[in-house]
């Protein structure tokens, strides 16, 4: 599902932001990347997005060597993975209905699949009463739903979410990492970057380290710090 090998990012002689890390994700899995400011975790999410390229290494994603993506494949590539960002990035003068809708517009889906899909994500984070609604009429905690349901809509093998709580209260967060859980039971993979020390050790999922761009961990059913 999600393969590095031997990867290393450096940006100048001074500057290794990764260094030779090879791990594997299995479809299915929820992982957490965990680690000081500065760690990584940034630039490993880049480069499965293919903002990045690798110094060296490869990097597959769903069978796809990430690195030999030509420029026009790119955007084609990153719409088979699902994204979800601290600052939620939703599109202001769109309804929530129309927010997610968007990202079934872009791979150009029928307007009745739009209209079956769209419903159907919405009531999955519990947002059918808002689909009205604009984004500066939800609370944080109910922007970054909207969030989740447009990085689902398109049924994802690969969910990825960067510090998606960064911004919510803590009964808020525990509320969207519940989703998350309840996304990766149906079989999607979740990747996700997190300071939260409380989500993580609440959940005991497996747990990927980075200090100073080197991978010091990787831990199933793993805490945030290390275990005594």
């Amino acid at each position: 599902m999600i393969e590095m090998q031997n990867v290393s990012k450096v940006f100048s002689e001074n500057t290794i932001a990764l260094s030779d890390i090879s791990l594997v994700i299995d479809k299915g899995e929820f992982v957490f990347l965990v680690g000081p400011s500065g760690a990584g975790k940034s630039t490993f999410i880049k480069l499965l997005l293919r903002e990045y390229e690798p110094t060296s290494g490869k990097i597959i994603v769903n069978d796809i060597d990430v690195s030999k993506l030509k420029h026009r494949q790119i955007p084609y590539y990153r719409r088979t993975i699902g994204t979800v960002f601290q600052d939620f990035r939703l599109l202001p003068n769109l309804t929530v209905y129309e927010n997610v809708a968007f990202a079934m517009h872009v791979i150009q889906a029928s307007a009745r699949d739009i209209r079956r899909r769209v419903p159907m994500v919405l009531s999955m984070v519990g947002l059918s009463s808002k689909a009205s609604s604009y984004p500066n009429q939800l609370s944080g905690g109910e922007q970054q739903r909207v969030a989740l349901a447009r990085a689902l809509v398109n049924n994802p093998a690969v969910l990825i979410a960067d510090e998606p709580t960064g911004n919510l209260d803590p009964d808020t967060a525990f509320e969207i990492v519940d989703i998350l859980n309840d996304i990766n039971r149906s079989g999607t993979t979740v990747l996700m970057a997190t300071h939260a020390r409380d989500i993580v050790d609440k959940m005991k999922k497996r747990v990927i380290a980075l200090e100073k761009g080197v991978m010091v961990r990787d831990q199933k059913r793993g805490a945030y710090g290390y275990e005594d």
